[in-house]
């Protein structure tokens, strides 16, 4: 992995370090998992159960991508699913709504990186 690309996932809100470390340093795997979070349909179910309202389906979504965020390394976006759990199973739905004002740029910062471009002007 590049020294540009390293870069370009941290800025992404990924702790390459971390994330090599949980694949046994395994560069080919770690790019292939990430390639299948690009994939993963949760995010956009997470959306649909947010619009119509169903805080059982969101919740189950947003752990979902607690856990892929989790086992990736994505710290940030791992520290905002895991509140968006929280806030949703205690059944505020519409605070688990705000939630997506922080979720959705990090998310997009995260896919950009993993694509290979930068989408946010911090980076």
């Amino acid at each position: 992995m590049t020294s540009e690309r390293i870069r370009q996932l941290e800025a992404g809100g990924i702790d390459v370090a971390q994330a090599l470390e949980r694949v046994m340093g395994n560069e080919a795997l770690l790019e292939r998992l990430l390639g299948k979070f690009l994939d993963a349909p949760q995010y956009h179910a997470l959306c649909a159960a947010l619009e119509r309202g169903d805080p059982e389906q969101a919740a189950a979504a947003a752990h979902t991508m607690k856990g892929m965020c989790g086992n990736l390394s994505m710290t940030e976006l791992f520290r905002l699913f895991t509140m968006q759990v929280e806030t949703l199973r205690g059944g505020d739905l519409v605070a688990g709504r705000e939630m997506m004002a922080q979720i959705t740029p990090a998310y997009e910062r995260a896919t950009a990186a993993i694509r290979g471009r930068a989408e946010d002007g911090g980076a």
